[in-house]
């Protein structure tokens, strides 16, 4: 898998491109371009196509315009990604108040944030460890810090549990949208190629040469319906991160 990096950009163009602090107008007699239509046919080609089919000659042929009546409004690839990343953040649900305590608003953000992934699978191929300085991912992390202020933590704690939060979710997406992917890229869908083991499996498996690898494995497949749930894994997992959350702020509480 391709991994881009955001950040990558001229930071003064970035920031301008992310803030709209200096966009062009279209001229007369040319087609109707501004930096919104550039960006959202750019997420297009992503969700259609995957981001390595992404490039500014992909972008001006969805818009129908020549390649370089973009660089008037986007100067090039990184900052075009940059701005595609913070607008599909502007996405996630905000509420301005939410039902329900911390851990009800920790399990909205997870949700909106694996919605987002699902939506989006290319997200999952950029490293966003220089975070996109723009409007709609400051707005974004403003709230989820918002979901567990007041309730005992540090400051520095809270950034570490939103970290934890969406962390595990970007781990347990990226497994969702994998499995998804593996029968277009194979063929088979999971029943097919379990199918296609089977008869070689049963000739080789020794139930009592791995016991607990057997029982739980058979046990795991009739409960899920398959080898792996990506919903499940999701589900089963957050529930026990914020259990650890649970932990911590009862000891902070208790230390107090």
């Amino acid at each position: 898998m391709t991994i881009e990096y955001s950040g990558k950009g001229d930071p003064a163009r970035s920031l301008a491109l992310l803030w709209r602090t200096s966009e062009r107008t279209s001229r007369k007699g040319k087609p109707d371009l501004s930096v919104d239509r550039i960006v959202r046919a750019a997420i297009e080609v992503a969700d259609a196509e995957g981001l390595q089919a992404l490039s500014m000659r992909r972008v001006a042929e969805r818009l129908g315009v020549g390649t370089m009546s973009l660089y008037t409004y986007v100067p090039g690839k990184p900052e075009l990604l940059d701005v595609m990343l913070d607008t599909v953040y502007g996405e996630t649900a905000r509420p301005e108040e939410s039902p329900g305590d911390w851990r009800a608003r920790l399990t909205l953000i997870a949700k909106e944030n694996w919605a987002l992934y699902q939506r989006h699978p290319w997200l999952l191929q950029v490293a966003t460890n220089r975070p996109v300085l723009g409007p709609n991912t400051t707005a974004k992390y403003d709230y989820e810090l918002r979901a567990v202020d007041g309730i005992g933590l540090t400051d520095v704690e809270m950034d570490s549990v939103i970290t934890l939060v969406t962390g595990f979710v970007h781990g347990t997406a990226r497994g969702a949208v994998e499995a998804a992917q593996a029968e277009s890229q194979t063929g088979l869908t999971d029943e097919q190629w379990w199918a296609a083991h089977a008869p070689f499996l049963s000739r080789i498996s020794d139930a009592s040469r791995w016991p607990t690898a057997s029982r739980v494995g058979q046990a795991a497949a009739e409960a899920l319906g398959g080898a792996y749930s990506a919903e499940h894994a999701f589900e089963f997992g957050l529930e026990r991160v914020l259990d650890g959350i649970d932990a911590l702020i009862t000891r902070r509480a208790g230390s107090a």
